[in-house]
């Protein structure tokens, strides 16, 4: 028998409508039966893709035993995080405030009838282990409390509300300087993982944001470490497990520190900032094998993980209660498909050994397939053998794919197409079509929607990430095409923003029946407070320099947490360099005219920098004559080096 789940539009809460548990999903209907029959409420939170999420509702959500417990002492809610990510954010902070560490999925919650939080945990398991009391126990023990210790519990949970949202907020502003900069590298060099690249130890996520900063230092500072830092880690990267070598994209997260044994979800939002870093390193280094794998992540997505022009929200890790079944190989099929193909069986050892395809297995005795250095592929039958592991996928049942379109994760692959089809004309096509398809589902009656499933009518107004990042994709396709309609439609929103979000300087995540604080930290994916300084910043320069205001307003609030540690916030410290872009050309440029000092002062004239009027350049010029401009520059000092 279904529960209240069933009319539901996001494939998450429709996963759970069949379970013994009673759900309801987060509303009105909820809260009014709490209130009337004076239970607590036990409110879940998960995504589609989230394997303990499934772990969990199989163990405890589809026990007829655990459900029944659960249904008569609490009233039980079932939230979507991609759905409601304001609900989320609040009670991943409420999490964070009471362990004192940060949370995950799927994130458990005890709410008084009045929707205040006085327990909280994430995965809980059926039985004891990991020190925690099983689930049924704990459903027992707080039901007992609630009904006995009400008052109590009550006072804890105004407590914690109280710590939450403190009435006096202290600002403390700084100077933004060009000593970000080094404050970046040293940082990065503090925390870079010299064997196996990235900033962390296992589980490693792919830090999209903070490996763009690193190649933004690159490129206003020419710092050769910063580059290779970048550089190694998206190599790594890329060598097989966090990325698929055999149909493309990337994982959500490596569980080792070599990027090998990854927890199998693909979210769009991972591919889609990891093919704009990737298009950013080919930039900086001119390697094409950057180039190479950006492009194949987005014909990945297309392919995959698209209709008509939207993309879904995310794939699963797990395919018939099963973590990565699709995946893997074990060797004996895998040699099978090379036979099947046509490969010779004298290079099937030497082609499995490659591959890293042992009978031991390298995840569970199985295999995930990886190279040792996949920028430089010299496997003999290399294209073969991925081929035929293909085909052999091809029979399998592909992992469950949550059709939710959400606006701010189609608006970052739609950068991404655009900036790649500056590159490849291909992409232009196909951005545009998603663009505005995206305009078209979503933006409606000049009201911007969070998410919908696809084909259906959304309903779920949006939030601050959603006019941020569909804000940077209109300046995207403005910047490709021209079209000044995109333009039109990104001041719009930005402004429709500002109205709805900003307050002296600080930013509102969300408003209206639950209102959170958007924050500067960059979390599974860039924050959007940054993001919409970013869409702030260039329509200042595209339309009119008013706006530039707010982003200042914000830089100076947020300065010091940036200034102290700016590789803790990545996408509000590329905006910081962005702001400060003309101090630091100029200072790297000096910086490079240091050991000629002497050259310069042998001249008649004294040598200095200045800026173009005419172009974006900096001069090296003397009070007669200018030698040229940017991008003569490295020329001038081969002169000056010659001289010497």
């Amino acid at each position: 028998m279904s529960n209240r789940l069933k009319d539901e539009h996001s494939p998450y809460l429709q996963q759970h409508a069949d379970n013994p548990v009673d759900w309801y999903p987060w509303g009105e209907e909820a809260f009014e039966k709490a209130r009337k029959e004076n239970k607590a409420i036990f409110l879940s939170i998960g995504y589609s893709s989230c394997h303990w999420c499934h772990v969990m509702e199989h163990e405890s959500f589809e026990n007829k035993a655990t459900a029944k417990l659960l249904n008569k002492h609490f009233i039980a809610i079932k939230v979507d995080r991609e759905e409601r990510p304001d609900i989320d954010r609040h009670f991943q902070a409420v999490y964070q405030l009471m362990n004192g560490r940060g949370g995950g999925w799927p994130t458990s919650i005890f709410l008084t009838q009045e929707l205040k939080p006085f327990y909280s945990a994430t995965y809980i398991p059926p039985e004891p282990k990991y020190g925690m009391m099983s689930f049924p126990s704990l459903i027992e023990v707080i039901a007992d409390k609630y009904k006995n210790e009400k008052k109590l519990l009550t006072q804890k949970a105004d407590e914690i509300l109280r710590f939450l949202n403190p009435k006096e907020d202290k600002i403390q502003a700084t100077k933004l300087d060009n000593s970000i900069i080094t404050r970046i590298s040293n940082h990065a060099k503090e925390l870079f993982d010299t064997e196996h690249g990235g900033f962390n130890k296992a589980p490693k996520f792919p830090q999209s944001s903070t490996l763009s900063l690193l190649l933004d230092v690159y490129k206003l500072t020419g710092n050769k470490e910063t580059l290779n830092m970048a550089l190694f880690t998206l190599s790594a990267m890329a060598k097989g497990g966090l990325r698929d070598l055999i149909e493309g994209g990337f994982c959500r997260y490596a569980t080792d520190d070599a990027w090998l044994v990854p927890h199998f979800e693909k979210m769009t939002y991972d591919n889609a900032l990891l093919s704009d870093v990737y298009l950013q390193a080919y930039h900086a280094s001119a390697n094409t094998f950057y180039k190479d794998v950006a492009f194949e992540t987005l014909d990945f997505m297309l392919k995959k993980m698209s209709q008509d022009g939207l993309f879904y929200s995310a794939s699963d890790a797990d395919t018939e209660g099963e973590e990565g079944k699709y995946f893997v190989y074990s060797y004996d099929k895998a040699l099978r498909s090379f036979e099947k193909v046509g490969i010779p069986k004298k290079s099937h050892a030497s082609l499995a050994k490659a591959l890293h395809i042992t009978k031991e297995g390298n995840f569970e005795g199985k295999n995930i397939i990886r190279v040792d250095d996949s920028s430089h592929i010299e496997i003999p039958y290399y294209k073969e053998a991925l081929q035929s592991l293909l085909k052999r996928r091809e029979k399998r049942t592909y992992p469950f794919i949550d059709k939710k379109v959400i606006v701010s994760w189609n608006a970052m692959m739609i950068v991404s197409l655009f900036k790649a089809s500056r590159v490849d004309k291909k992409y232009l096509p196909l951005a545009i079509q998603s663009l505005d398809a995206l305009l078209q589902s979503m933006y409606i009656h000049s009201e911007l929607f969070h998410s919908t499933l696809l084909g259906k009518k959304p309903k779920i107004k949006a939030f601050l990430e959603d006019y941020a990042y569909l804000s940077e994709a209109l300046i995207e396709a403005y910047k490709s095409t021209l079209n000044e309609v995109y333009l039109i439609t990104a001041t719009k929103l930005v402004n429709n923003a500002i109205e709805k979000y900003f307050e002296k300087g600080k930013w509102k995540f969300s408003r209206g029946e639950f209102e959170t604080n958007a924050d500067i930290y960059d979390s599974s994916y860039p924050s959007s407070v940054a993001t919409i300084l970013s869409a702030l910043y260039s329509v200042s320069s595209l339309v009119d320099v008013v706006y530039k205001k707010f982003v200042f307003k914000t830089l100076e609030i947020y300065s010091y947490d940036v200034m102290r540690q700016p590789l803790s916030t990545p996408r509000m410290s590329k905006m910081v360099l962005r702001y400060l872009k003309d101090d630091i050309i100029i200072k790297a440029r000096e910086d490079k005219l240091k050991p000629y000092i002497k050259e310069l002062d042998t001249l008649p004239h004294p040598f200095s920098l200045l800026k173009s009027d005419t172009n974006d350049g900096y001069m090296l010029c003397n009070s007669n004559s200018c030698f040229g401009h940017e991008k003569d520059f490295n020329g001038v000092l081969s002169i000056l080096e010659k001289r010497q």
